[in-house]
């Protein structure tokens, strides 16, 4: 960067030559436009929020001690969606040619077909947000008593989804989801209609469960494992969602001062919701989101992401689709919400969404089953930087 100090004269008989000259060099307006162009080229302008520019993997803090060979099923999944996409061809072919490979290998793959780029916020800053969700485990029934009296819906006939993308191309990723009335569309109900007028869904109900808090986490979480009275578990996972708005019950709780910010969790949340329970459904209510599920053929391989391909345990992100490409390989920076903090620094892929999921610096962990990823998934509120990796284009030599 080009430095200007003002100059002092030496403590001796002024030199009216030199005195002269620079005051005809400073009123030059040549002169002073060459100077205004130095300095303006001098000055560096703050990125714009969303993928910045390419960066070498040496910026990845961490990158050489990451156990890359995990992160290889989530690009073969990815590939299964992408492989046509001109971008993506290369990358996958040459993926498909490489049959288990070591760390040592699986990183030298990604530094060959991919480019990293780092990802900055609405403050133009790296920082960002990341959170947990996890497959959590309910107990249910294919029909209803007095038990399992709660009802888990299926997509309805009568919820529309309108791609807005088809007729403006910049909405890509973007939907409207409503229902006809007469010849309008019209939003669709909300969380509180569809609770109060269970004859609104009547035969969409999939299974019926016995824990009201748990089905509202499991629409949260987006999908999770039943247990049947009969000892039968079934995967279900998200269908669709009413087109509503995500509101966080957490924050309705902080608003009605009942908790601070510091003590939200998924567990402090759930208790006062068991604490609680004639409040509870009326809190509930207060966000108007609701998710449909469907069955799923393959419970054990883990839940269908928004790519439509199975979610890799702690290697799948859920991302906001309109700032990071789905498929996506993306390094993430952040610390467990352990004791220690201990770093957390990793390769995972873009593989989901999420209703809550908004900005270019924010991203859902998907932690898995049990309760290791209960707990991790209950606590994640950690800050986080970001760089997405992007396949090079024309295919590498």
């Amino acid at each position: 960067m080009l430095l200007i100090t003002s100059y002092t004269m030496p403590r001796h008989e002024p030199d009216s030559k030199l005195i002269k000259m620079r005051s005809r060099t400073v009123r030059n307006p040549l002169v002073l436009g060459c100077l205004a162009a130095v300095l303006a080229s001098c000055v560096v302008a703050p990125p714009e929020p969303g993928i910045g520019e390419p960066v070498k993997f040496s910026a990845l803090d961490g990158w050489i001690q990451d156990r890359h060979a995990e992160a290889w099923t989530g690009l073969l999944r990815s590939c299964s969606r992408l492989e046509y996409e001109p971008e993506w061809q290369g990358v996958c072919t040459a993926a498909r040619g490489l049959t288990r490979p070591t760390d040592a290998q699986a990183r030298s793959f990604f530094e060959n077909w991919f480019t990293p780029h780092p990802v900055f916020g609405r403050d133009r800053g790296q920082e960002g947000l990341i959170t947990g969700y996890y497959e959590p485990l309910l107990f249910g029934s294919r029909s209803r008593s007095g038990r399992f009296r709660h009802p888990l819906y299926g997509k309805p006939p009568d919820l529309l989804t309108i791609e807005l993308s088809e007729v403006y191309p910049e909405l890509k990723g973007k939907r409207l989801r409503g229902k006809l009335q007469g010849s309008r569309i019209v939003p669709y109900y909300s969380r509180s209609q569809l609770d109060l007028r269970p004859d609104l869904l009547a035969g969409n109900e999939l299974l019926w469960v016995d824990d009201l808090v748990a089905l509202f986490f499991l629409h949260i979480q987006g999908s999770g494992r039943v247990v049947l009275d009969d000892g039968t578990i079934l995967g279900v996972g998200y269908a669709d969602q009413n087109g509503h708005p995500y509101r966080s019950i957490g924050r309705e709780l902080i608003e009605m001062g009942e908790m601070s910010r510091e003590d939200v969790t998924m567990f402090s949340i759930r208790a006062w919701l068991r604490e609680n329970p004639d409040l509870a459904e009326s809190l509930l209510h207060r966000n108007p989101s609701f998710v449909f599920f469907q069955l799923r053929d393959a419970p054990g391989e883990g839940p269908i992401g928004s790519l439509n391909v199975p979610l890799v345990p702690e290697r799948s992100i859920a991302v906001d689709r309109s700032v990071i490409p789905l498929g996506a390989p993306v390094w993430i920076e952040t610390r467990l919400p352990d004791e220690q903090q201990t770093r957390y620094h990793r390769l995972t892929h873009a593989q989901d969404t999420g209703g809550a999921i908004r900005g270019q610096v924010r991203v859902d962990l998907f932690c898995g089953q049990g309760e290791r990823a209960e707990l991790m998934a209950g606590r994640m509120k950690q800050p986080l930087r970001l760089f997405v990796l992007l396949p090079k284009y024309p295919t590498p030599k």
